[in-house]
């Protein structure tokens, strides 16, 4: 294998080892797909200021997010159906995030359980991303779960209470397992280190629910729960009623609008995450790193601010810190490592982002990253 350099060339062998309808589930975004594709095009605009004869050494990526220390300013996303990327894929890459010294987010919807995830990293704190479902004595026995499973940060997301339409998932008729039709299994057929290592795994379902929910004992109850249990009905008063029930602290995810951003203010919360769940919610909605600069302005001083949505590089997650992301997530990015490699894929993306990460700042005069603000870009080429 040629050394791998770029998420790109982890992108495209990702492609080739993952069966079509789970790639497509990651590698996607709603109807015409415009707002996933400015996610990542958005970043591209913005320019960076070069300084030299700068004294460059003893740079450091390190930082922190909600008060948790981190190796640089990036955390592994929520992602649903992780474990079909690759087998135990949720702990592969849960292993990765602590080895590399940065957070990692579990999924309501991951293959693996809560406590499986906890198990694999000898207990290491890790985050917990929840969607708020009808079923309220579910939606605390879950945050219970994550409590006795040393979760440090309850990540709840706003904007998913219905879901957008994804047409590849449609298309793919996708399901975990995938059901087993004639074009799915010539095409799992096509990748054996995929289905090897599915084989020598029982995890195929989603952990957190299967066998945690009445009536809820295997895929075929499941599909028709998920459907009428996503609420839309979800408020700020939810996200209160869950606040005192976790204790601890708390990230928004979901956040596009200035007014939406007062009122994750008001709430008492940590941080809020500025997303737009990846592009697979409302098509046509600004891409993150556009939405970024006004709601910073608005209400950074009073909250901190995360963004996730288009990050490939070390040079983006630079731009995202500054115009004002105290963290940022990688979504894709690591599913791509994750699903390529297993554990390794995974923690090769980590190092290509510090790697670029690192060098950029350098080559913008900067050496730490509470020195990086604006004035590292080009005037006219970002967003205000």
């Amino acid at each position: 294998m040629s050394v791998i350099t770029t998420i790109e060339e982890l992108r495209i062998l990702a492609q080739k080892r993952v069966p079509r309808m789970f790639y497509d589930y990651a590698d996607s975004g709603s109807w015409t797909e415009s707002t996933y594709r400015a996610n990542q095009s958005d970043f591209q605009k913005i320019k960076l200021r070069q300084r030299v004869a700068v004294n460059m050494e003893g740079r450091s990526t390190a930082s922190t997010m909600i008060g948790q220390k981190v190796a640089m300013p990036v955390a592994i996303a929520p992602t649903g159906l992780t474990g079909m990327q690759h087998a135990d894929g949720e702990i592969l890459a849960a292993r990765a995030a602590k080895k590399f010294g940065v957070p990692f987010t579990l999924s309501t919807m991951s293959i693996c359980s809560i406590e499986d995830v906890s198990k694999g990293t000898d207990g290491h704190p890790f985050w917990f991303q929840l969607y708020v479902m009808r079923d309220r004595d579910f939606i605390e026995r879950l945050i219970e779960r994550a409590r006795a499973a040393n979760c440090s940060a309850l990540v709840i997301t706003l904007d998913l209470q219905i879901l957008g339409q994804r047409h590849k998932d449609l298309k793919n008729g996708l399901s975990a397992p995938p059901k087993l039709t004639i074009p799915n299994i010539i095409n799992i057929a096509s990748k054996p280190r995929w289905a090897l290592g599915m084989l020598g795994t029982s995890r195929r379902e989603f952990g957190n629910i299967v066998g945690h929910v009445k009536g809820v004992e295997n895929m075929g109850s499941l599909s028709a729960w998920t459907a009428q249990q996503f609420d839309p009905r979800l408020n700020w008063g939810d996200v209160e009623w869950i606040k005192k029930r976790w204790g601890g602290k708390i990230i928004l995810k979901g956040i596009q609008d200035v007014e939406d951003a007062r009122l994750a203010v008001e709430s008492g919360a940590d941080a809020m995450i500025v997303s737009n769940h990846g592009g697979r919610q409302l098509d046509g909605a600004q891409s993150s790193i556009e939405a970024l600069p006004a709601i910073v302005d608005a209400v950074g001083k009073q909250i901190e601010v995360h963004m996730d949505g288009g990050i490939r590089s070390g040079q983006d997650v630079l731009k995202a810190r500054a115009l004002g992301a105290q963290g940022t997530y990688i979504g894709r990015a690591f599913l791509y490592g994750l699903g390529a490699m297993g554990q390794p894929g995974v923690e090769k993306a980590l190092q290509i982002i510090h790697n670029e990460l690192d060098l950029t700042m350098a080559f913008c005069g900067r050496t730490q990253m509470d020195t990086v603000d604006k004035s590292i870009l080009l005037p006219g080429t970002f967003p205000q």
